[in-house]
């Protein structure tokens, strides 16, 4: 006869089985927490993405230790460079291109960036002896100029307005072609013979004057004149936002009305106004699109909104003249005119002219 089970015992044995087992895994996860470090991160952390601080991220290196702590990764440099405050170390390498997705844009600039003194008492004297040594030294040869309109009576309607011819320029290729474009910048001035010179020989000549009548007048099959002027005033956006004049542009917006993309030369004639109209095409940053440039300054006095004592004037002219340099245009004529008062910001210092003819070509112009 068969006896009879216990009641709970098998319920018993079971629960010890449990206990026993449950025992064993604590056992098993203290050792492997033991192993891992104090650092790493255990497997109750709730699932998804872990939260990383700002800055570059570096999957890890191959081969390295599973429980490794992720503060080894931040001195692998990286091609990108590291935000400020990324946690990188050593120099950054220079970034060459922009992020994917957002295109690198140049930012705004108001105005130009000042030439150190030239002297440590800040005088006129200092700044005006480096800025007429500077104007009257040629930095380039040009061995072929159209010297034509070059006056040899000190007539006050014939100035001289030269090119460089030298193949290596390219601007003699156009005129042979027929395809050589001429923008002239003037103020109301009667002396056209550089323009009507240049349309003959077959440039496309557009002349820009505010004191011209009508809007646009086809003068022959090769000038233009229009009723236009180039922005001379401050570039500064507090100015800017004033009410626009509508016969006043900015060159590029110009160029893209017109459907141009380069200039061969560019004649300035503006009494005055010249050091603002050379900033501001400095700022709009379109020198680029310009193959030679041709401006009378004016050393009288300040100019239309130039202001501060004669010295910082004159580092602000030198500061002008300094950026075309950095774009790589290259003084290559310089003219003394001798028939004007010899004046420089109303004083007769250093024999100096009132009236100069600068003459510089885009060494990089193709």
């Amino acid at each position: 006869m068969a006896r009879e089970r216990p009641p709970g015992r098998g319920c018993g044995v079971l629960r010890r089985c449990l206990l026993g087992a449950a025992l064993l895994l604590g056992l098993r996860l203290c050792a492997e927490l033991r192993r891992a470090g104090p650092g790493s991160p255990t497997r109750s952390a709730p699932p998804g993405p872990a939260w990383r601080p700002p800055g570059p991220h570096l999957p890890p290196a191959p081969g390295q230790p599973r429980g490794a702590s992720r503060r080894q990764v931040t001195y692998v440099r990286s091609g990108r460079r590291a935000p400020p405050g990324g946690g990188g170390s050593g120099t950054p390498e220079p970034g060459c291109c922009a992020p994917r997705g957002r295109p690198r844009r140049k930012g705004p600039r108001w105005h130009i960036d000042l030439q150190p003194w030239a002297g440590s008492a800040q005088s006129l004297d200092e700044e005006a002896w480096r800025f007429l040594r500077y104007i009257s030294t040629t930095q380039i040869a040009c061995n072929h100029m159209n010297t034509d309109s070059l006056a040899t009576d000190s007539s006050p309607t014939r100035k001289p307005w030269s090119v460089c011819l030298d193949d290596r320029f390219n601007l003699a290729h156009q005129i042979r072609n027929k395809q050589c474009r001429l923008y002239s910048l003037g103020l109301g001035s009667d002396d056209t013979h550089f323009e009507v010179s240049m349309a003959n020989n077959g440039c496309e000549v557009h002349r820009f004057d505010p004191s011209v009548k009508s809007a646009h007048i086809l003068e022959s099959q090769h000038l233009w004149y229009h009723r236009l002027s180039i922005d001379w005033r401050d570039p500064h956006p507090a100015v800017a936002a004033q009410k626009p004049r509508s016969n006043t542009r900015k060159l590029g917006s110009i160029l893209n009305e017109f459907g141009h993309h380069k200039i061969d030369v560019l004649k300035a004639d503006l009494e005055s106004a010249e050091w603002k109209v050379l900033e501001n095409l400095i700022l709009e940053d379109v020198l680029e699109q310009i193959g030679q440039l041709i401006f009378e300054i004016h050393l009288h006095w300040p100019g239309f909104e130039v202001s501060g004592s004669d010295s910082s004037v004159v580092r602000f002219w030198y500061s002008l003249l300094k950026e075309l340099e950095q774009k790589d245009f290259r003084l290559f004529h310089s003219y003394k005119d001798l028939s004007k008062p010899q004046l420089f910001l109303k004083k007769d210092i250093f024999n100096a002219s009132s009236c100069y003819t600068l003459s510089w070509v885009n060494t990089r112009w193709k």
